[in-house]
This record gives C-alpha cells, structure tokens and sequence, in this order.
C-alpha cells in the first residue's frame, strides 16, 4: 500500500502496510485516552462538501507593538484542494481573529466565518481580491451560543444550532433571502449534526429531551418546518449518536452503550437489519472516531471505505476499515496532519491534509487497502490487541438487543444522488 505527499507539487511516495498498525503505536494507558459521545465541538480545519476547498484559523507570528517580544495572531486562510497541487491562500483583515471564531469554506471559494461580537454572533462572507481580502457582512444573530454545522451538501447554504434550555434552533446564516434567519426550532437540547441526503434538506441531530433522558439521533427536515423524525432507537434506555452519514450509500457511523458501554458501530439507512458493533473497531487503549466515508457507492454500503482517527498515547494516527472487509488497517499520519480531516476521492484514495514546517500547505494521499477475503468468522478467537479481530455483527448484545434501524423510518427521503 502507498501513501503519497503532494508537497506544492512534489509528489514523494512512502510505504505502509495496510494490516500492521504504525511503528510508534503506544502501550496504552489503564483506561481509553478521551470520552467517548462527547459533545461536538466544531473543528478548527474544515473541508467543503465537494471536497475542492478548506479553511481554518491560522497563527502568524507578529512583533509586538510595546516590546520586542514576539507575539500571535490568528486569521483566515483557505486551501484549494481540487487543483494539481494544494495551495493556501491567506485571508488577512485589519483586525486578527479571535480564536474561538468559526470558519467554513464554501464550493464557490468564500469563507464563511462567525464571530462573537458582544452578546451576539455575526458572520461574514471571506474572498481574496487581489492582494487584499474582501468582506460581506451578512448580519448577526442574537443568540447566546451559535455553532457552525458540517458544511451544507448543496455547497452553496450554511447552517448553525443554537442550543436553549429547552428547545435548539436551526439557522440558516448564508444562502437566505434576507440574512440569517432561523428554520426550525426543535424540542430539546441538540448537538451533532450530519447531513442525510445531497439535497441539504434532512438534518440528523443528537437530541436530549427537555425533562432529560437518553440522547437519540432525530432527522430534522428542514423543507417541512424542522418535521422531526426518529432515527435513531437502538435500546429505550441507550444513548444513540450519529457520527457520520454517507447519502450515497445510507451508511451510518453510529456511537451508542446500547451493548453496555460506548462502542462504535453501523448500519444502514432504511435497512431492516440491525445495528452491528464490530470488535475490531474497539481497539486497546485507544480512542476512534470516523472522520470520512468513500463517496459514490451507490447501493453498496458495505463497501464504502471509512476513515477513522485514532488516538493513543503516542497521538494521532489513520484507520481504515470496510464493513464487509472487519478489518481495520492502520496507517501512520502525516507530520502536521490536521487530525480528524480527510476527503476520499469515489476511487477509494483519502487525502489527508498537513501543514508542517517545510510545507505550509500539503494532502498526503493513501490508496484505501483491499481486504484479503471476507474476513474471519465470528466464531474465531480473536487476537487481544492485534486490531485486526472479527466482526462482532452476529455475536449477541451483553445487554439488549439493537432495534432494527427500519422501525424508525424517515419520511420524504430523497433519492441518493
């Protein structure tokens, strides 16, 4: 297997094994390394639905103006992605950036940024003209906290959630007639976010209700009000997050204690079968998140390729795994990596964006491995820490049984395309 880093135009191949994890995996402490279904946070790095763009804060250094001292300050810098070779492209106003802004890139080139000014958000839209950059205010929201969702699949819309005491609100804050607005108010406290259709239409969430209870992924359609649906009721008691979700295919990422802790585990959107939680996807000492799924496998959801990062004491690193394969391949990261960021090519090769301090602007490419047969049967012993054990789909739930995902159906689907 090959993993290859355009580093502003030089390509230099390296070898990995696609079964062996990297030479510097750790030991692993007592416990897992963070918790698992934490609440999202909104990434500093973020790539455009169509993969062709990204932005993030960046830090450059500046002198101080009463010493000698040197000191920070944070802007707007966009990467371009979909051309032969990366390149960045800074975004510099008067004012440096405060670092708890959020920025979002657009297909078209503009970067979205939200700002806190005072009791209110505002945002704006960010482009390059010439050597300068260029903003248009779009207005504010008067919201004690708004974030940022995953980018809009349409490319051209922006979302956020404003979480209340008793119901979150949905707004659309670019892509309006009018500026921000909100479009939909729903009952209890939510956070997450995935998008379930290409159409930018249907809104997972993760939702606690008002009186409290368990935390359950709902749709959200955003064409009909914010209609919520059920979509996520694997045990009546089990909290039950989703992680990722791929339209092409209906593959879900899901992190639910149904089977008695936090696990890791998938289905099928509209499928009748129930959620599966693989045991290689729990590997010691380690925590793994899915950051990425193969685009374009219309109908095959159980090939699509997913990218996961994973945690241990020594840092970050990349996994890939396939539901039909049950193995999951582990990869060194690129120096810089900008962990938990990547965008699969529907060919199956992950570029893995990195800025270090030779290359302020580089995807490092790695070729999804192929799995040699189907894997082991469930009934095999598995290797205690070789993270490359059996699918657990068939072995029976220490605590309850996983409701098939097909009694809690979407209504208004949209066709994958």
């Amino acid at each position: 297997m090959t993993a290859c880093a355009i580093e502003n135009g030089t390509a230099e191949a390296t070898t990995a094994t696609g079964d062996d994890p990297p030479d510097d995996l750790p030991d692993g402490p007592d416990g897992p390394l963070a918790p698992l279904g934490a609440p999202f946070v909104a990434p500093a790095f973020t790539i455009a639905a169509d993969g062709s763009y990204a932005a993030r804060l960046a830090l450059a250094d500046v002198a101080a103006e009463a010493s000698d001292e040197p000191g920070g300050a944070w802007f707007v810098e966009r990467w371009t992605l979909d051309g032969p070779e990366p390149y960045a492209v800074p975004l510099p106003l008067d004012q440096p950036e405060e670092p708890d802004s959020e920025v979002l890139p657009l297909a078209d080139g503009r970067v979205l940024i939200r700002r806190r000014v005072a009791d209110r958000h505002a945002v704006s839209l960010l482009y390059p003209t010439g050597p300068g950059t260029g903003e248009l205010p779009l207005g504010t929201v008067a919201r004690a906290d708004l974030t940022l969702l995953p980018p809009s699949p349409d490319g051209v819309s922006a979302y956020a959630l404003s979480a209340g005491a008793r119901s979150t609100s949905v707004w659309q804050v670019v892509g309006g007639a009018f500026g921000p607005a909100p479009v939909a108010e729903v009952p209890g406290r939510c956070s997450g976010g995935a998008w379930l259709d290409r159409a930018g239409r249907m809104l997972a969430l993760d939702r606690e209700l008002p009186d409290g209870g368990p935390v359950k992924a709902v749709a959200v359609d955003l064409e009909r009000g914010g209609e919520v649906t059920p979509l996520l009721q694997i045990a009546p008691d089990s909290n039950d997050r989703l992680l990722l979700a791929d339209p092409d295919s209906g593959l879900l990422l899901i992190r639910s204690d149904a089977p008695g802790h936090d696990r890791l585990g998938w289905g099928v959107l509209g499928s009748c079968l129930p959620v599966r939680f693989p045991e290689c996807l729990r590997p010691a000492d380690v925590a793994v998140t899915p950051f990425a799924v193969q685009p374009g496998q219309m109908l095959m959801p159980e090939s699509c390729a997913v990218a996961l990062r994973i945690d241990g004491a020594a840092g970050s690193w990349v996994g890939v795994w396939r539901p039909a394969g049950r193995r999951l391949h582990q990869f060194a990261a690129p120096g810089g990596w900008q962990a938990g960021r990547g965008v699969w090519t529907r060919d199956g090769v992950l570029g893995l964006p990195y800025a270090d301090g030779n290359v302020a602007c580089g995807v490092a490419l790695l070729e999804a491995p192929t799995d040699d047969g189907p894997g082991v049967p469930a009934s095999a012993e598995p290797a205690a820490e070789s993270g490359m054990q059996p699918s657990a789909a068939c072995a029976p739930l220490p605590v309850c049984k996983p409701v098939p995902l097909g009694q809690a159906p979407l209504t208004g689907r949209m066709t994958p395309g």
